[in-house]
């Protein structure tokens, strides 16, 4: 299957997925354990110097890759999202903002781990992230789809596309833009994606479908999955090498019965 047509049977079928999902034994576990013990976290210390709670939850909230940064992580939870001098709001990465909000002690107080979004968003969020694991384990493509699908949404500039390596990676494949050009100063690569996509463009579930497709056949093209590999991904081509691959007849037609169900 391409990773389109596989993107869009899950996506179609998300609820399906996600059941399987958690009913992975060690989802399941790991899940059991965080609903029984996240509402007796009654500060931020409590929360944070329990490994199993919080690597759930940075889990859950794709920042798996900062699990060891709880000084960064302290401080955020320490000064909230009110302030918009928080460090939460000056950081460009929209899911430290998203974790700031979840558990938002500043506001809450000891409250906090009793409210719906730590009860009961996090553990849907933690499901989520970790259908998009296994479907990654089988195609990477699939995984970077499901992430830029759940994450996209929520992107505000370019430079917390920047500052995300998979929302990065997808949109660079998408529009056919060589990885080199991270090399480049921060605000250049900025200028660059602001004249080739509109942020807001993803907030319209359409829009995103197609963008997500396009990076699907783009994905399979440069991977082999059709027998060619694009010149773009080379690297020993040009920053902006002009993109040309084979797409299958299955692809294209996948393409033609895009759907936006289950988004």
């Amino acid at each position: 299957m391409t990773t389109l047509s596989t993107y869009l049977t899950i996506a179609n079928n998300l609820t399906k997925y996600q059941s399987i999902a958690a009913a992975a034994p060690s989802v399941s576990l790991q899940t059991k354990y965080y609903q029984a013990n996240i509402g007796k976290a009654r500060s931020i210390d409590e929360f944070m110097n329990n490994p199993r709670l919080f690597n759930y939850a940075m889990t859950a909230l794709g920042l798996g890759d900062k699990i060891f940064a709880k000084g960064l992580i302290k401080k955020v939870l320490q000064q909230g999202v009110t302030d918009p001098k928080a460090l939460a709001n000056t950081l460009t990465d929209p899911r430290i903002k998203a974790f700031a909000k979840a558990f938002d002690f500043a506001t809450y107080g000891t409250g906090t781990t009793s409210r719906s979004q730590v009860q009961t968003d996090i553990v849907n969020r933690y499901i989520e992230q970790s259908l998009e694991t296994s479907q990654g384990q089988l195609n990477p493509g699939v995984q970077l789809a499901l992430y830029f699908r759940d994450h996209a949404p929520n992107v505000t500039n370019m430079f917390a596309i920047l500052a995300d390596r998979k929302l990065l990676t997808v949109v660079q494949t998408a529009l056919g833009i060589s990885p080199l050009t991270s090399a480049q100063n921060i605000d250049a690569q900025a200028r660059l994606l602001s004249s080739k996509l509109k942020i807001s463009d993803f907030q319209d579930p359409k829009k995103l479908q197609a963008f997500i497709a396009r990076f699907s056949a783009m994905y399979d093209a440069n991977n082999g999955a059709d027998g060619t590999v694009a010149p773009a991904t080379a690297t020993s081509g040009a920053l902006f090498a002009p993109v040309t691959f084979g797409i299958s007849t299955d692809l294209l037609m996948s393409l033609q019965n895009l759907k936006i169900g289950g988004l």
